[in-house]
């Protein structure tokens, strides 16, 4: 009689769980099923919130997918010169008035290597004098550099202090005699200020 009543007990309420299930529980109420580990759990958010793949395969080509379109957005950002999407390296108020700053002056330092390929045209030539005037023009060009050079930094770390005291600064100069070794056409950033036009 006894296992007649506890099988007929067990019936009814393995039939009413479904339903209980749909409708709002009781906080109070016992759960009916066991508390997940908090690493399980943690780990079933992660894989919910971030929709993370199942397989390696998948989850590599999404980092692709994901590191062309930065890329894309940064080459993008580098011909416009939208500071949301700039490397690291050329963001921020002091690297945009540094570029500001080289892009706005002429610089003998941005004729480098056109110069550097009529030196060493003129050098292999096998005539003495020809060799001789390369030599004394490589040396001319060097020198006019590193003078330019100087000048430049020095303007450069003046105009820095006055406008931006409390920002840092650190790496800017640097920053800026880099720029002036490529051509004005090739620069990234592109450049936004015309020649003479002082930031």
């Amino acid at each position: 009689m006894f296992r007649s009543r506890s099988k007929e007990e067990k019936v009814p309420t393995d039939k009413v769980t479904p339903d209980l299930s749909k409708q709002p529980r009781d906080p109070e109420a016992p759960k009916g099923r066991p508390t997940p580990k908090r690493s399980e759990a943690q780990g079933q958010r992660r894989r919910a919130s971030s929709g993370a793949p199942a397989d390696r395969k998948e989850a590599m080509k999404r980092q692709r997918e994901v590191r062309r379109a930065d890329l894309a957005r940064q080459r993008e950002a580098l011909a416009s010169g939208d500071e949301r999407y700039l490397p690291a390296r050329d963001k921020g108020p002091v690297r945009r008035f540094v570029r500001d700053f080289v892009d706005s002056r002429f610089c003998i330092a941005e004729f480098f290597l056109p110069l550097a390929v009529i030196i060493l045209v003129l050098s292999m030539v096998r005539v003495n004098n020809l060799q001789n005037i390369a030599l004394l023009l490589w040396l001319g060009v060097i020198v006019m550099i590193v003078i330019d050079s100087i000048g430049l930094a020095m303007r450069l770390k003046k105009q820095l202090r006055e406008r931006f005291p409390n920002e840092p600064k650190r790496g800017a100069v640097a920053y800026g005699l880099m720029r002036t070794l490529q051509m004005r056409r090739l620069r990234l950033p592109k450049p936004q200020v015309k020649r003479g036009e002082r930031p």
